[in-house]
C-alpha cells in the first residue's frame, strides 16, 4: 500500500496525508474518554498511521489485515454486504476496526469503560475521513463527495 500510493503521490504528498492521518487520530483520540489508542493500516497489513502507545503498531497493523480479511468473509458468506465494522470485547477493553474507504482499516483501542456508542459514533465518522483522504491521495484528479448527513433512517449506534 505504501509502495502504491508513493508511485501515485510525491514525497510531499505522501509526508501531507501522514499528517493528516495522524491528526485524524489525534481528534479521535481528543473526542472519545477512554480511548487508548488508533491506527490506519492497509488490507494487506501496512501502517500508515498510528497513535497507540502501549501496543506494537506494526504487529497490530498485520492482526487488523488479517481480521479483516476474516470479517470480510464472514459478511460476505452470510449475505450481509461489504463489511463496515467490528468489535472484539475483552476483559480489559475493546478492539474496534472500521473500514476506511477500499483499501484500509481504522482500528480503535479502548478502554473497558469506554461509551461504546461514542466509540461507534466517532469511530465511524473518522473511518469516513480517513477513505476520502485515502481516496484523494490516490486519486488526486476526483472531485471530492459533498459531506455526507447521517439520515433518522441509519442505523441505530449499537
Amino acid at each position: 500500500m505504501r509502495r502504491a500510493l508513493k508511485q501515485r503521490v510525491g514525497r510531499r504528498q505522501l509526508v501531507t496525508l501522514e499528517a493528516e492521518l495522524m491528526a485524524e487520530l489525534r481528534a479521535l483520540r481528543h473526542r472519545v474518554p477512554h480511548l487508548a489508542g488508533g491506527l490506519v493500516a492497509s488490507v494487506d497489513g501496512m501502517l500508515l498511521a498510528h497513535d497507540s502507545h502501549d501496543t506494537e503498531p506494526g504487529s497490530l497493523a498485520t492482526l487488523t489485515a488479517a481480521s479483516l480479511s476474516l470479517a470480510q468473509r464472514l459478511a460476505d458468506a452470510t449475505g450481509q454486504g461489504e463489511f463496515r465494522e467490528s468489535l472484539v470485547r475483552g476483559e480489559h477493553g475493546y478492539v474496534a476496526t472500521y473500514a476506511a474507504g477500499t483499501v484500509c482499516a481504522l482500528t480503535l483501542l479502548s478502554f473497558p469503560d469506554v461509551n461504546v456508542g461514542r466509540l461507534h459514533l466517532e469511530g465511524r465518522r473518522s473511518a469516513a475521513r480517513i477513505g476520502q483522504l485515502l481516496d484523494r491521495s490516490l486519486n488526486p484528479n476526483a472531485r471530492e463527495p459533498a459531506p455526507s448527513r447521517e439520515s433518522p433512517d441509519s442505523p441505530a449506534v449499537e
